[in-house]
């Protein structure tokens, strides 16, 4: 009791000193040492995004609920070297300019490179907390110039740590001198690489798309708007939890095919079967979401948390200098 005195004590006389002092948000983004953000709620890392200029592209690693373990991983459970490029979640593509940005071992290689930070790049809430960067698309042989891209991370807690949304807005344009080419490919534009006892092959998960679709053999390649992996994370009884990919109605196809493996990984394809070009004047807007949860949700509820994410009001990524 003596103890519970003096602490009330205390912290009426702290306020007492600074009565200006303003609540703490729910929700941070802390920049760390290292080229890494964590986004953080109540304290507690929920995720955090890497962008080390050593690295051939930004990714966001850890991926957690209120389950202490990572829900993705850092590279293929059975090819860690030829999949080193599976950065648990990310954005990349196989073919801009002719140039591989999605593998760490082409022969004609580009590399993602955050440039810059905006001066008011973070926001932070008790709801929602975000960061917005420009990241440079460049060949690595002599760091040309080949993309420019702005992005927009924020992390948006809907049930606490137990479910949450992680929405990614991009803006890509071609240089002011040429313009961008983005050929055909099931690699890119975003991707997950999920824990492998989540995997179907190594743990048993199950993934399911808004068509009903279930597993590898019904879902690869299919159009869809939201594809959910899940399965086990933990020994405990409610030890389950996923993660559904949700394509959102402004990108160019929606449904879109989703390239999904029951070895533990799913990307929404961009352009899978025609090529994209990006004119200086015509930048290519896009935004994906990830509903991270516990638990293995069914269909309807995928699909409702799906509706909810598209309509989300659309993030401002014009440059707040020229506003």
């Amino acid at each position: 009791m003596q103890r519970l005195l003096a602490f009330l004590f205390l912290t009426s006389s702290a306020v007492a000193q600074l009565p200006t002092a303003k609540p703490v948000p729910r929700m941070q983004a802390v920049p760390l040492p290292h080229h890494v953000t964590s986004f953080q709620l109540d304290g507690r890392e929920l995720t955090a995004f890497h962008f080390d200029p050593s690295d051939r592209r930004p990714f966001c690693y850890p991926i957690r609920t209120g389950l202490e373990p990572s829900q993705t991983r850092m590279g293929h459970p059975h090819d860690p070297h030829g999949h080193s490029h599976h950065n648990s979640v990310w954005m990349s593509h196989h073919d801009v300019n002719g140039l591989d940005f999605w593998g760490d071992h082409a022969a004609q290689q580009g590399t993602i490179r955050l440039v810059a930070v905006d001066r008011e790049g973070y926001e932070e809430s008790d709801e929602a907390a975000s960061m917005r960067v420009t990241n440079h698309w460049l060949r690595v042989e002599d760091e040309a110039l080949q993309m420019i891209e702005v992005r927009r991370m924020e992390v948006r807690p809907l049930d606490g740590a137990a479910s949450w949304l992680l929405i990614v807005d991009a803006e890509f344009r071609a240089p002011p001198d040429h313009p961008v080419e983005m050929g055909a490919t099931a690699f890119g534009l975003m991707a997950v690489r999920m824990a492998r006892s989540i995997g179907v092959h190594d743990g048993g998960g199950r993934i399911l798309n808004s068509a009903g679709q279930i597993n590898e053999t019904q879902v690869f390649r299919q159009p869809a708007t939201w594809c959910d992996y899940s399965g086990r994370l933990t020994q405990d009884e409610k030890g389950f939890a996923g993660i559904s990919l949700m394509n959102h109605p402004i990108n160019p196809q929606n449904p879109t095919p989703f390239h999904v493996r029951d070895d533990g990984w799913m990307g929404a394809c961009l352009n899978l079967d025609a090529p994209l070009r990006l004119l200086p004047e015509a930048p290519l807007r896009l935004r994906y979401g990830l509903w991270v949860h516990e638990g293995v949700p069914d269909r309807q509820t995928c699909e409702a948390r799906w509706r909810e994410f598209t309509e989300l009001p659309l993030a401002d990524l014009s440059d707040p200098k020229k506003k």
